[in-house]
């Protein structure tokens, strides 16, 4: 049975797809079966992992068929897509946008919240056991993609930049943990709190994290902090480039990044426990 994990904050730009997207990468590379969902219109994970897939294979993933109309189908399995050895994507397109106005349509009714919040986790449940880990990929938003993600995980990932609007957009987050647990009976143990450094050796970044561990307290602050690399940047563009593939071309700075989410990621599978 997968462990399934949602990453989120309420700010945007705060590395939670990238990070996401590395984690899950590398938990493939340790022989873990992982499948990302990305439950965001803008799809960016999408693009990164179908821009890693033709860098590493040299294929151009096409599809026939969206999100979307696999939702509407009650299929989503059908458009689950390889992007390497034990790392899959559920992935985004723009049609879904529309995702909301359907649910709408499919339980209407004010009363009805709590069946739109719980429905994308119940096509969810035949992947489970196909997984070790599903790992989902959201908006910034209070919307009903959070409102799907949060009720079909078991576990959350808060991702902190170290600048102030994404302390309060993680704070503003963890607070709205609370309202799906009190509001729908919510299931999930927040596992941690992930730190992405804005700048290396800054004042402002160290009183932010500071301010983190006291807040959240430091048990629940990831030992192992994000770095701010421009490597990072680059796969956004070109996707991942993984050393370990003789196919791709690397350097030092390659060799940083995965070292780097290699522990993160050591620590991420004993923290999701």
């Amino acid at each position: 049975m997968a462990k399934i994990v949602t990453f989120g904050n309420f700010k945007g730009g705060t590395g939670k797809t990238t990070n996401s997207c590395m984690i899950a990468y590398h938990l493939s590379k340790k022989g873990y079966r992982t499948l990302v969902v990305d439950l965001d219109p803008q799809a960016n994970a999408t693009a990164l992992y179908l821009a890693t897939k033709q860098a590493q294979t040299k294929e151009v993933v096409k599809f026939d068929t969206t999100l979307m109309t696999a939702i509407s189908d009650s299929n989503i399995e059908s458009i689950v897509t390889k992007i390497r050895d034990d790392l899959y994507l559920l992935p985004s397109f723009a049609d879904f946008t529309s995702y909301p106005l359907y649910l709408e349509k499919l339980y209407p009714g004010a009363d009805n919240q709590y069946l739109r919040a719980v429905h994308f986790s119940k096509l969810l449940e035949p992947l489970e056991d196909q997984f070790d880990y599903i790992i989902i990929d959201t908006p910034p938003t209070v919307s009903l993609y959070t409102d799907s993600a949060l009720m079909a995980s078991q576990y959350v990932i808060v991702v902190l930049q170290t600048q102030e609007r994404s302390y309060t957009g993680a704070e503003a987050y963890i607070e709205y943990l609370q309202e799906l647990i009190d509001n729908y009976k919510a299931d999930y143990d927040i596992s941690g709190i992930l730190p992405v450094l804005l700048k290396k050796k800054s004042q402002v970044d160290q009183l932010i994290l500071d301010q983190a561990k006291k807040q959240f307290g430091s048990d629940n602050v990831f030992e192992t902090i994000v770095k701010n690399m421009e490597r990072l940047k680059r796969y956004d563009i070109i996707g991942i480039v993984d050393p370990d593939n003789p196919s791709q071309k690397h350097d030092i700075h390659d060799q940083k990044v995965h070292y780097l989410y290699d522990k993160i990621t050591d620590e991420f599978i004993k923290r999701v426990k």
